[in-house]
């Protein structure tokens, strides 16, 4: 088999953690370039000979893992660009691990553009893309800013593969903070660290290439990637931020903690099961996918349940229930399992509960028109919480709204006893 060339864009956990060190690993790449306008990450990976290291969270223990060979460029650099798109017409597989879809198109020298001028240089026969950003449509956004750039649709012999990665990833920031996590950090010296679990079945789209073979190898593709883009959302997602705000209310600053408090615990397993579970299995039984099944589901669900507890990953609460007003928007991962419930006939109380809690952590940092900061969810009426939560989802308060709604007020009383 002949090696290929690997490109990234981005350098975050799961860039470095996923797609680079699963490329180092399978050994079918002669070059691993990533593009990084980070200064001080860039700077110390050059320093280091193109070598750093991951920590990678087991369920008994921490391992380091070492990967060489890497080439990283800052795109803004002018001295940068022309090696970059070099590497870029030889890419067979292209990968970006972003904050988020709004990045694609930004800067002078942006992503889009980059992707777009290696696509017109291209040497290779096919080329894959991976998107990574955490949307469902990731690979579509991408491919239309492209294009875009191209002044013509995208060639046959190219095709943007959207990502399902329930990977859990973090950078551990500052030299005491990695010291006293007993983490290597990235670099000898560099004062971050990345931390990712061990986790690795990754989902993508199904490559229609004629006559490329994919040389990162772990991954899986699948048909249809949306009903499992969906059981991340609402699954994965939801669970995890059931946890953290369920947490937070009662106290708990680490998401082990929570392992041990068997009322947070069986709410969550009820949750993933039986709300969130049932409904996922009701809309996709269909498929025939052993996923979407009810020893499927219950797997995937204890699973996720152990990992997102696991002590070796060191999450923090605030860490994951961070930005609450996103997470509480209605088509995110609370209200849109709530809804996604409803929809099935099941009544999400495992879920309004989580609600509630999101709540309490929206009210602790965010000033809501008409309530108090710091406002318990125990102590607001129908009427504070009905205006809440129109006032978070401005125009989509349709009838499922409407019924979403009501839950939250039949869970205060459950809430206060959970207290």
């Amino acid at each position: 088999m002949n090696k290929k060339v690997f490109v990234g864009f981005g350098f975050g956990p799961i860039q470095a953690g996923l797609f680079v060190a699963e490329a180092f690993a399978s050994g079918n790449f002669s070059r691993l370039v990533v593009a990084e306008i980070d200064l001080a990450l860039v700077a110390a990976v050059r320093a280091n000979k193109g070598r750093y290291s991951v920590n990678v969270a087991g369920p008994a223990s921490i391992q380091v893992q070492q990967i060489s060979g890497v080439e990283i460029y800052n795109p803004n650099a002018e001295q940068d660009r022309a090696p970059l798109l070099a590497a870029l017409a030889e890419a067979s597989e292209i990968s970006t691990s972003l904050p988020a879809v709004s990045y694609y198109d930004a800067g002078q020298h942006s992503v889009a553009a980059l992707i777009a001028e290696g696509i017109r240089q291209s040497k290779a026969p096919a080329v894959v893309v991976y998107a990574a950003e955490n949307n469902n449509h990731a690979a579509e956004i991408l491919q239309e800013k492209v294009e875009a750039h191209l002044a013509a649709p995208l060639p046959p012999n190219v095709q943007f593969l959207n990502t399902v990665i329930g990977k859990m990833s973090q950078v551990v920031i500052g030299a005491e903070a990695v010291a006293a996590m007993h983490l290597a950090p990235m670099t000898p010296g560099f004062d971050r660290a990345f931390l990712v679990e061990a986790f690795n079945r990754i989902l993508i789209s199904r490559i229609r290439l004629d006559n490329f073979t994919r040389r990162i190898e772990v991954f899986i593709e699948k048909d249809d990637l949306l009903p499992f883009e969906e059981a991340k959302l609402y699954g994965h997602n939801a669970i995890h931020a059931l946890l953290a705000y369920l947490g937070a209310a009662k106290g708990y600053t680490k998401m082990t903690e929570l392992k041990h408090d068997a009322a947070i615990m069986r709410i969550a397993r009820d949750a993933f099961l039986n709300e969130s579970g049932t409904a996922l299995i009701k809309k996709y039984a269909h498929l025939s996918d052993p996923l979407f099944t009810e020893a499927g589901y219950h797997a995937y669900a204890e699973d996720l349940l152990e990992r997102m507890t696991n002590p070796h990953l060191a999450d923090t609460i605030a860490r994951a229930g961070r930005d609450p007003r996103r997470k509480l928007a209605y088509h995110d991962r609370i209200f849109g399992t709530m809804d996604l419930a409803l929809s099935q006939g099941i009544r999400p109380k495992n879920m309004a509960l989580a609600a509630l809690a999101g709540l309490a952590a929206l009210l602790k940092q965010d000033q809501i028109p008409g309530i108090p900061r710091h406002t318990s969810p125990a102590d607001l009426t129908d009427a504070d919480i009905s205006g809440i939560l129109r006032y978070l989802w401005a125009h989509e308060v349709t009838t499922r709204g409407v019924d979403i709604i009501t839950c939250l007020h039949e869970a205060r009383k459950a809430f206060r006893e959970l207290l």
